[in-house]
């Protein structure tokens, strides 16, 4: 099998998987839909799991959070998302609808950016989508280079309406539409147009000037500072054998490289970034070209939209209980009891993802339960991560027996979860409950939620549960973490 042969069947098992229905699929449905062998498609996947890109679950075979970082790299290659989205989601705050940035991609138009409002009846695009271009505000815009302005009344789909403006480079050419959706029981397509226009084109000269400055936008003519990598496939292959496609792992590896710097690399960047030999990644180039994902700019090559289609949309869409649910699933498994993500809404948490364990007796809480912080052990590690000031003015009145309720005391357990990176509750919450939580930080090491394990003091002492579970929760919460760094969930 031929290298380039190789990452070419990989990218159509992804595309398969990406535009295919929300339920899982398993190997026998990939091997209808691409045409591919059996045992090539096995492979193929074995591979993907390895990478991090998908999961296999007994039989089904499911995309991963880890799999956006090939989108992540398109965004970062073209650099409009870190250049114009703080201007998109002003206009969005501004104007109290959705905002959406998109750019052209063949016969259609792929959204880059969107922000959204939150409402009963709201725009459901996703960071990803493909619409035809001449059905969509953004398309008419990206159709005609001349227009000041282009609307959408109903064209796309009935009840949505939009207007977009362009968004131009320094030469004049258009580069993204920038569009306000809304709802024809907010709006109608004129009223819309008026209410929006003014600030689109404000916004969209702020975004050419932006675009323009050569401090905010590096240009493809600009220094690359290049980072030496390393080709991990190599151990990987020795250790795994005929099962790992290394030339897969290394063709989209190359992709991914190409998106490390705005503008793109040349081949020779990219093998350093890769750590692989510049004829590798010539072969990768070569297939990743002929099949619309890459195209030369002068001597560099810059990824296209058509990224995008593997995987970012269904992915992006995901909220933060669908992300982290299946890390709850293997940690119950290991450990036997119930566990749970939570996160900080005043004073309580709010539990956002639950799987409970199989028991007689169990703790009875679902998606969407509150209970007070202070009493809680994912309290306790979210409220760590808060100024003290935040913990004085909590209110904390005796639940059992075993609650702590002097602010000097809380003060100090909230402090030593900070230091231990945990916090255990003793039937403080109710009594015969025992629980232990970690953190769970987002890309930036804000802690942004919390998990835990909870179960009844007959069946485990706080001892137990740092000896057994701990280090199982720790583990369980590092892979949410990971998954967590390659999304934007909802």
């Amino acid at each position: 099998m031929e290298p380039a042969g190789t990452l070419e069947r990989g990218l159509a098992v992804l595309r398969v998987l990406a535009a295919g229905p929300r339920w899982p699929m398993r190997a026998t449905d990939l091997v209808r839909a691409t045409g591919l062998a059996r045992s090539t498609v096995d492979r193929i996947v074995a591979t993907l799991v390895r990478l991090g890109y998908v999961r296999a679950e007994e039989r089904d075979v499911l995309l991963a959070p880890r799999l956006m970082e090939l989108g992540e790299a398109y965004l970062a290659c073209g650099g409009l998302g870190s250049t114009l989205d703080g201007y998109a989601q002003r206009l969005a705050d501004e104007l109290d609808e959705s905002v959406s940035l998109a750019v052209r991609d063949g016969d259609g138009v792929r959204f880059v950016g969107r922000f959204a409002r939150r409402r009963t009846m709201s725009v459901a695009f996703r960071v990803g989508d493909l619409l035809p271009a001449d059905r969509c505000a953004a398309g008419l815009i990206l159709l005609d280079p001349a227009a000041r302005w282009a609307e959408d009344d109903q064209l796309v789909e009935p009840g949505l309406v939009a207007v977009a403006v362009p968004v131009r480079d320094a030469s004049g050419t258009t580069i993204c539409a920038l569009t306000v959706a809304s709802h024809t029981s907010r709006h109608t397509a004129a009223g819309l147009r008026d209410h929006a226009l003014p600030s689109l084109l404000k916004t969209a000269g702020q975004m050419e000037t932006a675009l323009a400055d050569p401090v905010a936008s590096v240009g493809p003519g600009s220094p690359l500072p290049i980072v030496v990598g390393v080709d991990a496939s190599r151990a990987t292959k020795e250790e795994l054998g005929a099962g790992y496609l290394q030339s897969l792992a290394r063709g989209l590896a190359v992709l991914v490289s190409l998106g490390s710097a705005r503008g793109g690399l040349t081949p020779a960047a990219a093998a350093k970034v890769t750590g692989l030999p510049r004829a590798t990644v010539g072969r990768a180039v070569q297939t990743l070209e002929r099949l619309g994902y890459v195209a030369a700019d002068g001597s560099r090559f810059v990824l296209l939209p058509k990224v995008l289609e593997l995987g970012y949309a269904h992915l992006s869409g995901r909220t933060f209980g669908e992300i982290v649910q299946p890390h709850l699933v293997d940690l119950v498994a290991r450990v036997h009891e119930s566990a749970s993500v939570a996160m900080l809404s005043g004073d309580d948490v709010v539990y956002v993802a639950r799987v409970p364990t199989v028991a007689i007796m169990t703790v009875d809480i679902t998606v969407g339960t509150r209970f007070p912080a202070y009493a809680t052990s994912m309290g306790r590690v979210l409220l760590a991560d808060l100024p003290g000031e935040r913990l004085a003015g909590m209110p904390s009145p005796p639940l059992t027996p075993h609650t702590l309720t002097s602010p000097a005391d809380l003060a100090a357990a909230v402090r030593q979860a900070a230091v231990d990176g945990y916090a255990l509750v003793d039937q403080e919450l109710e009594e015969g409950v025992r629980s232990i939580a970690v953190p769970i930080r987002d890309r930036s090491g804000r802690v942004a939620a919390a998990v835990n394990v909870a179960t009844h003091a007959s069946r485990a002492t706080p001892a137990e549960l740092l000896r057994d579970v701990l280090p199982a929760l720790t583990e369980a919460a590092a892979r949410m973490e990971a998954d967590l760094a390659h999304t934007h969930p909802t």
